[in-house]
């Protein structure tokens, strides 16, 4: 199956079959959301994997659908930062040095750069900057599972501080943007027999 075949394959999956992906699949998929492009490479987020079937059912009334949370095999929890201080720049510079084996002192430039760009943004502004970077991680995760000829269904559709509650997140520092379901589709899900509607060329596409 090529890329533009499982791309048109795929639909928001409304109910799964409660089949479980196999690791490695999963774990591919997971790589894709790591390797997502990211502004000054900061990855401002964090994703959360929901596996075990406790887990999921305690998460169940926080969402508006619970349908795709009690079927899925996994469900995916992408957590934007709403501060980026220099604690969090610091611990970047430092994994930089790590992985590239070179001095820390060398990377001053850079640092100064992000510090100059973070520096000048508000706290909302950065949480809005944070939140796209977290869209950008959806899209790969979603691209990766579609290939991979697994179903998914992005979410934003839950109670917010029931959800953060559950997880253990930190309303002050960190937000849950979005959530994707992993899977498989239920054959009594009849969404995915509908044709796919997107607008034609000529309204989507302008060349100039």
């Amino acid at each position: 199956m090529n890329y533009l075949e499982a791309l048109s394959r795929r639909y928001s999956v409304k109910k799964f079959n409660n089949e479980i992906i196999p690791q490695e699949t999963l774990h591919n998929i997971l790589e894709s959301g790591k390797l997502a492009a990211s502004s000054l490479g900061l990855q401002p987020y964090k994703i959360i994997v929901v596996e075990s079937e406790k887990m999921k059912q305690k998460l169940i009334p926080a969402f508006y659908n619970p349908s795709q949370i009690s079927t899925c095999s996994h469900l995916i929890v992408i957590v934007s930062k709403k501060i980026v201080d220099e604690s969090y720049i610091n611990g970047y510079f430092r994994h930089i040095s790590e992985v590239r084996d070179t001095q820390i002192e060398t990377l001053e430039p850079f640092r100064n750069s992000i510090n100059q760009h973070i520096t000048q943004k508000t706290q909302d502004e950065i949480f809005n900057w944070a939140e796209k970077q977290s869209y950008i991680v959806l899209a790969n995760l979603m691209y990766a599972s579609a290939i991979e000829n697994i179903d998914t269904c992005p979410m934003e559709g839950f109670r917010q501080e029931l959800i953060e509650e559950i997880l253990e997140i930190n309303p002050d520092t960190e937000k849950v943007t979005v959530t994707l379901a992993l899977g498989y589709r239920s054959e009594e899900d009849h969404f995915q027999h509908m044709k796919k509607v997107r607008k034609p060329n000529e309204k989507l596409f302008k060349f100039i």
